[in-house]
Order: C-alpha cells, then sequence, then structure tokens
C-alpha cells in the first residue's frame, strides 16, 4: 500500500492547509459519505502528527500518512491523489 500524490493537488493541500517544511497530514478513515473501497465510510484529511504511521509519503520536507489502524479502509489499495481542474480539488482514487 502506497499514497501517489500529483504536484497539483500538493499545491493545492499547502495553500489550504497553510503547510510548511516540517508539518504532517494525515489520511483517515471516518464514519459516513461513501468510497469505492469502504461502504458507509469517507476518507477524512487531517493536520496532525503520527502516532503509528503505516504509510508515509514526503513532499518538499511536509509528510502525508496513514496510521496502522486506518489501514483497513484501503483493503490493500494504493491510495491515488490527483486533482479535479473543474471543480479545483483533490480527488481521491484506489487502485
Amino acid at each position: 500500500m502506497n499514497i501517489y500524490m500529483c504536484d497539483e493537488a500538493f499545491v493545492w493541500y499547502k495553500e489550504e492547509l497553510q503547510l510548511q517544511r516540517g508539518d504532517y497530514v494525515r489520511f483517515f478513515a471516518r464514519y459516513g459519505g461513501c468510497s469505492t473501497v469502504q461502504k458507509g465510510f469517507s476518507l477524512g484529511v487531517n493536520k496532525e502528527s503520527p502516532i503509528d504511521a503505516a504509510v508515509i509519503l514526503e513532499k518538499e520536507g511536509i509528510v502525508f500518512f496513514i496510521e496502522q489502524n486506518d489501514t483497513w479502509y484501503f483493503d490493500d489499495h494504493d491510495l491515488h491523489i490527483e486533482f479535479d481542474e473543474k471543480r479545483n480539488e483533490p480527488i481521491f482514487t484506489y487502485r
């Protein structure tokens, strides 16, 4: 399991969350919503430090991660974070 993020999505997160070198961003399973991998759950995003990171992506000194206790949500899929130009926001796909 890995995290992949396109440059446009990275720039969006940097600006939206006011990220700087040394910051951490967690992707986590949250109850509610819908996804293609887990019915009744969706992907949450929060600026916080890791406790037990299972998957890490580092870009320009900013660490994006998934905690060990959230790996079930991804069902052995990689998380691909792309960018929707029309909506001007990141989109998640699982492969």
